[in-house]
């Protein structure tokens, strides 16, 4: 494709050289870069793109994006090298990337999902409607990319980069998908990586603590905001009415046709009789032109607002009432109130808890149909929001009968750190607990103190299979993890 057609739309450039160059492909990846390539340069929290400038055009780069302002004395580009001055370039690689990939978004419907807890249920969940009506779906989220049943590989993040997630759309449209159903997180909002995308519709779950670090939001405000920007990007959406902030959006953006969604409060789609048990939850709600009972296989409060956002996404496109309930009945995510079989007959719970109000939310679902005891077995990730860790170990300590404080990805941090401040929080709420540093250890103590009558709630790692150590990753499956402890303990 022409240099041209791949910058257009793209205002306040500078340019050097020869715009009618042939580009083969697109790289901010110095490594990836081959010949007939641009390269852009963008400058990340650790490393700074513009670094590997001479790298990239070794590799064979014939054109290079750099950021207005970037110092280029000490870099030697060759004549032949367009040199391109973006005045900001992670929004230039997005809209380079949907050009250079012909906006594949527009070629079939694309639902987003925001929100701080629930993103991957309802969109497996959406998915799994759609499916269930005959249509070929795409999926990319927290746990992996999808194109129907086939898996495209797990994801390293909840929403890929503009270039990775310009390509994903275009595979998707080779494989001839209907429609493409994304977790958008806020990050990829803040960071420009959904610019350009093409959404038909958008829903907002709820909105709580969570992403507060150096490296993600300085605070409640620009998390929220850049959650938001989601909706600027479309005109159609639904949204959770008995969340306080979330609930504002319709009167914030009174120029969008945007739906409600709810249990408590006045809604467009109102869930009434709420059953729940310790394997699944049942409630009315209103599909075609009479109330109907859906079941759903994943138990909780939760699910049924889970469920509700995923049923207003399928009634728009056109679900038909019988296909919603049979679908809702056959959903299952992978770590997302996750039981794990076992010759114990022990209710092992593996979930992905790792805020406040998921932690919270996945308790109090237990607790309120627990014969036995709760006990919660989590840690808090390292290097990332400090401030909710001592809240967590309250939350746990005042719902939990009994708490096991271990580690979740420490990653840069030292383990006992981390612990001590998740401590200080379980000791104010005066709950019984033991700290385990090492989390398979504290897995088995779990196992052993249980009883069937008890449930036990692995917190945190949920679908992941790795624990990241030294800014290692380390295999670690839960679901392995306690088979082989309860095969030892045999």
């Amino acid at each position: 494709m022409k240099l041209k057609s791949v910058l257009a739309g793209l205002e306040g450039l500078k340019a050097k050289g020869n715009l009618e160059l042939d580009l083969k492909g697109i790289e901010s990846d110095s490594r990836k870069v081959k010949p007939d390539y641009m390269f852009v340069a963008i400058k990340g929290f650790d490393t700074d793109g513009h670094t590997f400038i001479e790298k990239a055009i070794e590799n064979g780069a014939k054109c290079v994006m750099v950021q207005a302002g970037s110092n280029l004395k000490n870099i030697k580009i060759p004549e032949n090298v367009t040199i391109i001055v973006a005045p900001n370039t992670r929004y230039a690689l997005a809209i380079v990337a949907c050009n250079f990939y012909d906006n594949p978004s527009k070629k079939f419907k694309l639902v987003g999902v925001t929100g701080t807890k629930g993103k991957t249920t309802t969109t497996f969940m959406i998915k799994k409607l759609l499916e269930k009506q005959g249509q070929k779906v795409g999926l990319i989220g927290t746990i992996a990319k999808y194109i129907g049943s086939k898996s495209l590989g797990e994801s390293d993040r909840t929403t890929p980069d503009s270039l990775e997630l310009q390509r994903l759309f275009c595979e998707m449209v080779k494989e001839k998908v209907d429609t493409v159903i994304m977790e958008v997180s806020s990050q990829s909002l803040k960071l420009d990586r959904v610019v350009g995308c093409n959404f038909d519709m958008v829903v907002f779950t709820n909105f709580s603590e969570d992403h507060i670090s150096p490296k993600e939001h300085p605070d409640m405000e620009d998390y929220f905001n850049s959650k938001l920007k989601l909706f600027k990007m479309c005109k159609i959406g639904f949204i959770n009415a008995d969340d306080l902030k979330v609930s504002q959006i319709k009167k914030m953006l009174p120029e969008n046709d945007i739906q409600t969604y709810g249990i408590d409060n006045s809604s467009d789609l109102l869930a009434k009789d709420i059953t729940v048990t310790n394997s699944y939850v049942d409630f009315k709600v209103k599909l075609g032109e009479k109330n109907e009972r859906v079941k759903v296989s994943i138990p909780g409060r939760f699910s049924v607002y889970n469920s509700l956002a995923a049923i207003s996404v399928a009634k728009k496109l056109g679900v038909t009432p019988e296909n919603i309930k049979e679908a809702l009945l056959d959903v299952r995510v992978p770590g997302r109130s996750e039981l794990v079989p076992n010759k114990k007959g022990l209710t092992i719970m593996i979930d992905y808890a790792h805020s406040p109000e998921s932690l919270s939310s996945i308790l109090k679902a237990v607790k309120a149909y627990c014969q036995g005891r709760v006990i919660s077995v989590f840690g808090c990730g390292g290097d990332r929001d400090t401030a909710k860790r001592p809240i967590m170990g309250e939350i746990s300590g005042q719902i939990a009968d009994f708490t096991i404080i271990t580690s979740d990805n420490p990653r840069t941090e030292e383990p006992i750190k981390i612990i001590e401040q998740i401590e200080a929080g379980m000791k104010k709420a005066k709950g019984k607990y033991i700290v385990i540093d090492n989390r398979r250890d504290a897995i088995k103590y779990a196992i052993e103190m249980a009883n069937k009558r008890d449930i036990i709630v692995l917190a945190g790692k949920g679908h992941e299979t790795y624990q990241e150590i030294n800014g290692k990753k380390n295999h670690f499956d839960e679901r392995e993890i306690v088979r082989e402890i309860i095969k030892e303990m045999k």
